[in-house]
């Protein structure tokens, strides 16, 4: 039986496996790593579309990298660094991104994709019972809050890991971590009600990029 911290280091064993030419080991990758990076890219581009073609462009990166990985930190803190800077490009090639004004970051709305009740975040889950509210509430979150929360929640990152991702402070990103839960638990209880009814959320794409093989 695996242990927490041979589970930490197994996605990594396995990247270096697919970098030797076992096509097995990535399919395990993919199949262990497909949902929280979908979740977490839908969550920022907020269009079904948009974010199945972020999700290829993804791992079309990850596969272009196999060669030359170098297990120096968890698998995860490298796939969902490529994820950052990928939905980065995406907002700078025409969207609204991070760079716009706190009063338009707030207008920003999340659709989540289903997912087995046992694979949501237990923090999720103990913020709120009301998925909808918690959406309402995650849309109220200045961007840099909100992206620290996802990078912890669907990224699974420790504080160092989102503060090298997104190129600030360890401290900074503790902050940001921190206002992230307060504001939203803060929300929730002044709203915990909340009947808005959620978009379609859509599917993990199932097809794994073709240059995986």
């Amino acid at each position: 039986m695996l242990t927490p911290m041979d589970l930490a280091d197994y996605d990594g064993e396995l990247m270096l496996r697919y970098g030797g030419g076992d096509v097995g080991a990535f399919e395990a990758l993919y199949a262990r790593q497909k949902g929280p990076l979908y979740r977490y890219l839908l969550r920022h581009v907020r269009d079904e579309a948009a974010a199945s073609d972020l999700f290829q462009e993804v791992w079309s990166k990850v596969i272009a990298a196999r060669a030359r990985y170098e297990a120096r930190a968890k698998f995860s803190t490298f796939l969902f660094h490529i994820a950052h800077h990928c939905t980065i490009d995406h907002h700078r090639r025409g969207r609204k991104g991070p760079s716009q004004t706190a009063a338009d970051e707030q207008t920003m709305a999340y659709a989540e994709p289903e997912v087995p009740e046992h694979q949501r975040p237990d923090r999720l889950a103990e913020i709120s019972e009301q998925r909808s509210a918690l959406l309402e509430a995650l849309a109220g979150l200045p961007v840099e809050q909100r992206e620290a929360f996802l990078l912890r929640e669907e990224g699974g990152l420790g504080v160092e890991d989102i503060a090298r991702i997104t190129g600030v402070g360890v401290e900074t990103a503790k902050s940001r971590l921190r206002y992230a839960v307060r504001k939203l638990r803060l929300a929730l209880t002044e709203n915990p009600t909340t009947a808005q009814r959620e978009p379609h959320p859509g599917a993990v794409p199932e097809r794994m990029p073709a240059r995986a093989v």
